[in-house]
């Protein structure tokens, strides 16, 4: 049985992909280079977010990364207002509380903007800890994940890593334990079904998932 859950927070349980291509359009304009379509960025978006950053076209070698990304974050900070939970978000969680799983969420997102974004959603009773990164640049998620192991104690084959990118499959492999990804976040469902893991509709049929694992 599944002891513990580690959520992903941005595509997983919060719907922000719209709010992060418009917050990644801004830039683009305020650089001189071509919008992106939610099709486009869901097709190529990955991490470390500075390779695709420069997928898009960006030349650290003449443009400030630390700029950018403080740059985005503050476009992102206006356009997410507004942004919700998922469609079965609230309910899902609800539902594995009563029973017993005990729960965390693990970001690419630095951890004070996780914190408030979580908190003004109504939701910080559901999780243990919230585990972001100490930067804006969302590099990886591993390091984090190492110290959400050491606090949460559980053996990771009974840990369950739910997310919506590759990337949330390389660090439930980093962490030994196992993985389901949603699709409907910030890629496509053909990168997706790429990784091998489990791939699910959407978030409320993680109730099922659980349930027969």
């Amino acid at each position: 049985m599944i002891q513990h859950i580690i959520w992903d927070w941005n595509g997983t349980l919060i719907d922000d992909v719209p709010a992060c291509v418009k917050s990644l359009n801004d830039m683009l304009r305020k650089y001189g280079r071509k919008p992106v379509t939610c099709a486009q960025y869901r097709a190529k978006f990955g991490f470390p977010v500075q390779d695709y950053y420069v997928r898009l076209g960006f030349d650290f070698s003449r443009d400030n990364w630390k700029q950018v990304a403080v740059e985005f974050h503050d476009a992102y900070r206006v356009h997410s207002k507004a942004v919700r939970l998922r469609r079965g978000a609230r309910k899902t969680l609800e539902h594995l509380q009563r029973m017993g799983i005990n729960m965390s969420i693990l970001s690419a997102s630095e951890t004070s903007i996780l914190e408030r974004m979580v908190g003004d959603r109504g939701i910080r009773k559901h999780f243990s800890g919230l585990y972001g990164l100490g930067d804006l640049f969302a590099r990886s998620k591993l390091e984090a994940g190492h110290r959400l192991l050491a606090a949460v104690k559980t053996d990771p084959t009974l840990i369950l890593l739910v997310g919506d990118t590759v990337h949330d499959c390389e660090v439930a492999a980093g962490l030994r334990c196992r993985c389901v990804l949603i699709r409907g976040g910030h890629q496509t469902e053909a990168r997706l079904r790429q990784t091998g893991c489990d791939v699910l509709p959407d978030v409320k049929s993680l109730l099922r998932y659980v349930a027969r694992t």
